[in-house]
């Protein structure tokens, strides 16, 4: 985040990295490598609740047997945008997150501003998986003899998050470590023993793959409800860059981790969903989800039946564990990325200089509480108020985050364009065309989520249907606002960046 990242034998730079972490407002560098941080973001795309959740449903509303297709052209649509991130992150002194990143492109005014949407990306993700984490547990629980409130199991879940997040990062990643490798191990299972049996039609890869395939339905259409989901289930790979103050080798470390993290998340889906595809049948794919699930109301439903027919029920209960683990590294996922955007703003200035306090451990204790508090806050009003965990909470809040991230990342492909035309020197393809590309592709990715929201989020008119094409955009008081709230906190910190002053820890995090 700051320059204290960067390797170097500057006696000066030295002396101020020592004098910063002496003062409690700087992370401990050197503690997580490539192979951490890759547990943190793919941890936090909870593959293991893409599958059982988003892919079901977004067969039947979206293009049926081509979901893999359209996982698979997300993936490839994010490592065009890792090329321009990667070619300006070797010319950065710092090596923070995104913000630092439209802040050197675009000026530091437009990085305080994409933080603050980034903030609202990461903690309302957290929110919506608290909400899912209760609603589960509570279900699963209460199958034991044990029932209790969802928001009681959230809160058990907010006591374990806040205290693994005040312990060292590296420990954080080893827990998360051992969590994602069983979930990876037992999607992997379950796809590729679909796979293996050819299911009741035999492997066709024409109709998961090919691009009339996905493209099916039309943007517009079924196509761009499969796509829509498939980029909410890539929620968190930007946390690659929030670890660089911490990593070891940050301009190695940051782009590779970055590459490698997209590319597991995009192949684990396209292999297991086309795995779920081939298990069930192309032809009759939408058919076999709405029965296995009970019309989706039970969207679960489909991932364990292929796993006890093609694997044994000997699996039921581990996956179920799973789902639960899943749900937990998520949260803490999510806790530890936006706790060093409090931290970074409050070094910054930006807000409260408390939030940039460190304790022994090197965690950004500051932050750390201010996100567990606000969590905890909105948990007692979704309580209180008798709302939904998962009607509510998780789908309101999931589809802001996406919303969010997605307008971050076409910040940053514009920010590295004019970054290199300002600078005169890069190469054509990483500098200009993959950039340029990146941010047309993500546009039409944040159209159709926009367009889509009613259905992402559930906040459509009572008379309307939004798994119909005809009713894109088409919203209540409610989802407009929703909808609307990342760009809201866009320009809140603009404005918030254009009135106060810069310092100079500011100009170091967001625009070095």
């Amino acid at each position: 985040m700051s320059d204290q990242s960067t390797p170097t034998s500057s006696p000066s730079r030295g002396a101020h990295a020592a004098d910063s972490a002496s003062s409690g407002n700087a992370l401990k560098r050197g503690r997580i490598g490539v192979v951490g941080i890759v547990f943190f973001v793919v941890a936090a795309s909870a593959p293991l609740i893409g599958m059982t959740g988003a892919v079901p449903v977004a067969m039947v509303l979206g293009n049926g047997a081509a979901v893999p297709g359209a996982y698979l052209a997300v993936g490839l649509t994010l490592l065009l945008f890792t090329v321009g991130y990667a070619a300006m992150s070797r010319t950065m002194t710092n090596t923070g997150a995104f913000f630092a990143y439209v802040g050197k492109g675009l000026g530091v005014n437009a990085g305080v501003a994409s933080a603050f949407t980034a903030v609202v990306a990461y903690v309302t993700i957290q929110l919506a998986i608290y909400g899912f984490f209760g609603a589960v547990m509570g279900g699963t629980m209460a199958e034991f003899g044990v029932e209790l409130p969802w928001y009681v199991w959230s809160l058990i879940g907010w006591v374990l998050v806040t205290g693994l997040s005040l312990l060292s990062v590296d420990i954080g990643a080893k827990v998360l470590g051992v969590l994602l490798t069983l979930e990876i191990l037992v999607l992997l299972i379950v796809g590729i023993a679909s796979l293996g049996s050819g299911g009741p039609e035999g492997i066709d890869v024409a109709a998961s793959f090919s691009p009339v395939a996905v493209l099916a339905g039309g943007f517009a259409g079924t196509a761009g409800i499969a796509l829509a989901f498939a980029f909410a289930s890539f929620i968190g790979f930007e946390a690659t860059a929030i670890y660089g103050e911490e990593s070891k080798d940050p301009k190695r470390t940051v782009p590779l981790a970055t590459y490698v993290a997209i590319a597991v998340i995009s192949v684990l889906f396209a292999i297991v969903s086309f795995g779920v595809v081939t298990g069930l049948g192309a032809s009759g794919v939408v058919d076999e989800v709405l029965e296995r699930s009970n019309g989706l109301e039970a969207p679960e439903g489909v991932l364990f039946s292929l796993a006890e027919q093609y694997v044994g029920g000997w699996l039921i209960l581990p996956m179920a564990v799973l789902v639960i683990t899943s749900l937990f590294a998520g949260l803490l996922a999510f806790q530890n990325a936006a706790a060093r955007y409090f931290f970074a703003m409050g070094r910054g200035g930006v807000l409260p200089k408390r939030l940039a306090t460190t304790n022994s451990q090197g965690a950004p204790v500051g932050g750390v509480i201010a996100v567990s508090a606000l969590a905890a806050l909105v948990m007692i009003i979704f309580a209180a108020t008798g709302l939904d965990p998962v009607l509510n909470l998780f789908f309101w809040m999931s589809s802001i985050t996406v919303i969010a991230i997605v307008t971050v990342e076409i910040l940053v492909s514009i920010a590295v364009i004019r970054h290199f035309v300002k600078r005169g020197d890069g190469g054509l393809w990483s500098t200009k065309i993959a950039p340029a590309l990146s941010a047309v592709v993500l546009a039409l990715g944040l159209y159709l989520l926009m367009s889509r929201f009613n259905l992402l989020a559930g906040t459509a008119p009572a008379d309307v249907d939004p798994s119909l094409p005809e009713s894109a955009w088409l919203l209540n008081p409610l989802g407009w606002f929703l909808v609307l709230v990342p760009f809201i906190a866009l320009v809140i910190g603009f404005i918030v960046s254009a009135v106060r002053p810069k310092n100079e820890q500011l100009v170091k995090d967001f625009a070095s």
